[in-house]
């Protein structure tokens, strides 16, 4: 397929996601979706999907959402899953295909730029898909724009790194032994760029939503889907913020950044071999006026 050229706003993102984050996500694919599968099912339940309806299901990824959210609404209902990453795309097309849903389709598109037709969807939802776009009023806009009048949205997003044990306890572990990443600007796009509820408020109140509510979620997640301890190391030093963190700094402190992350997150082994620890995420809902 045809890769989505890396220009425009979000020319960076695109880039990432298809040359660097991508190709990792589709390696660890099933891991990533038994880690944060529950937490899309919960911003699932908020949108209140019915059979018949038109989804649009905004930084698919892989798909696993799309193809949730398409059992969901049912043979009458539609979802086109779109993801600036074609990479991740190829993955989630397969998924499709294998899964033979009807009314289902992918499109490598930036949902901030993409020329959704207006009126065309009931429902937009993401899973931890939104919080990359580099003028979020102006992408929320044109989701908004996308929904016809009395459409909803609803996206889980991740509370601050604080809030969330599974990614700062190994990032905390592992700065013992490396110097600290530098900080990116406040609502610069990242995983944490939605932290701040009221900024997400103001955010979709000014792209035109209207009964914008957060309602905090805080659980123990499965730390890479359920991984032995040694998987679950292997995994926080490929994804997240620590991964990020070694991107910048000396690859031969890896070995000893491991064995520290190990022994932060061995005491919560849950007895399975799994690791379990805290997160907390916002289940954000509004809907078009």
């Amino acid at each position: 397929m045809t890769r989505l050229p890396a220009t425009g706003p979000n020319a960076e993102q695109i880039a990432y996601w298809n040359d660097t984050a991508g190709p990792k996500w589709v390696a660890m694919q099933e891991s990533l979706d038994r880690q944060i599968g529950p937490l899309g099912r919960v911003a699932m339940d908020a949108a209140g999907l019915s059979p018949g309806e038109r989804v649009l299901d905004v930084g698919c990824g892989c798909g696993a959402t799309s193809l949730e959210i398409a059992r969901r609404v049912g043979p009458g209902g539609s979802v086109l899953g779109i993801d600036v990453s074609n990479v991740m795309l190829d993955a989630a097309r397969a998924a499709g295909e294998g899964d033979g849903t009807p009314g289902l389709e992918f499109a490598n598109a930036d949902a901030q730029t993409a020329p959704l037709a207006p009126g065309s969807f009931d429902v937009a939802f993401s899973r931890f898909g939104v919080m990359f776009f580099a003028d979020p009023a102006a992408a929320f806009a044109n989701l908004r724009r996308a929904l016809r009048p009395g459409g909803r949205l609803a996206f889980v997003c991740w509370q601050g790194l604080a809030s969330n044990p599974w990614m700062a306890l190994p990032l905390s572990a592992a700065l013992r032994h490396m110097p600290p990443p530098v900080p990116p600007a406040p609502d610069a796009p990242g995983p944490f760029a939605f932290a701040d509820p009221e900024r997400v408020r103001r955010i979709l109140e000014g792209a035109g939503f209207a009964g914008v509510s957060l309602a905090s979620h805080d659980t123990d997640i499965a730390v890479g889907g359920g991984r032995d301890l040694d998987g679950t190391v292997d995994f926080l030093l490929q994804m997240g913020p620590l991964a990020a963190a070694l991107r910048e700094s000396d690859p031969a402190l890896r070995g000893r950044v491991a064995d520290a992350v190990r022994e932060a997150v061995s005491p919560h082994a849950d007895g399975t071999g799994g690791v379990r620890l805290a997160s907390a995420t916002w289940i954000v809902t509004a809907h078009a006026p």
